[in-house]
């Protein structure tokens, strides 16, 4: 089976971070629907290592999503975030566990703008505020399965690119500025000027990363 050279470069990156690795493994025992770990400490992890960093500087949380519509009551999800609790103990990082199909419940109360129901996991992870945020790894048999819907070469090349689909242009931008400071090789594309500051259609996303 063809192997995109880039794409096992990114897995080979991400598993130098042992906090990565253990957190695969833990999380996988919890067996939850349609999951992924996402976003900041996937992309962190591979500009640390490549900008001869400790693996896990700056990560502030590590980011699990899952997908389950059948059940969208806060205290649904606060059972799973219960159970992860004890599953992650004594990792040493903050896991941050959410329900994605939950999103659009809360999601214009905390940044303004509203969106529509996720259709999985992975549509979340598209409509992250910056394309080489895009990603997500979860173990699948004795491989991964990886989510990068932009591909790698913003993220290997340190590039970041806005995608306005539905983050507000002050988060991309605040992100921004953070990273630099970590990262200062970092290309910074500026947000583009037409675009409106409106939601996509009928869809929506997490801007958490």
């Amino acid at each position: 089976m063809f192997t995109d050279p880039d794409e096992t470069s990114f897995i080979e990156l991400v598993l130098t971070n042992s906090r990565v690795a253990e957190v695969l493994q833990r999380a996988a025992a919890l067996a939850l629907p349609d999951w992924y770990l996402a976003a900041g400490c996937l992309f962190q992890t591979v500009w640390n290592v490549l900008d001869g960093q400790p693996p896990e500087r700056g990560i502030r949380d590590y980011d699990l999503f899952y997908f389950d519509p059948s059940d969208l009551s806060w205290e649904a999800e606060d059972v799973v975030i219960r159970r992860a609790a004890a599953v992650f103990a004594g990792t040493g990082v903050t896991v941050e566990v959410r329900n994605e199909a939950r999103v659009h419940l809360w999601y214009e109360k905390k940044f303004g703008r509203p969106c529509a129901p996720f259709t999985s996991s992975a549509d979340a992870i598209d409509h992250f505020a910056a394309t080489a945020c895009c990603v997500g790894l979860r173990p699948e048999g004795e491989s991964y399965r990886v989510h990068a819907p932009y591909g790698f070469a913003d993220l290997l090349g340190f590039v970041l690119r806005p995608n306005p689909v539905l983050a507000p242009r002050d988060v991309y931008e605040a992100k921004a500025a953070r990273w630099l400071e970590l990262w200062p090789r970092l290309t910074v594309l500026p947000w583009p000027s037409d675009t409106a500051e409106t939601p996509r259609g009928l869809a929506g996303a997490s801007t958490s990363c």
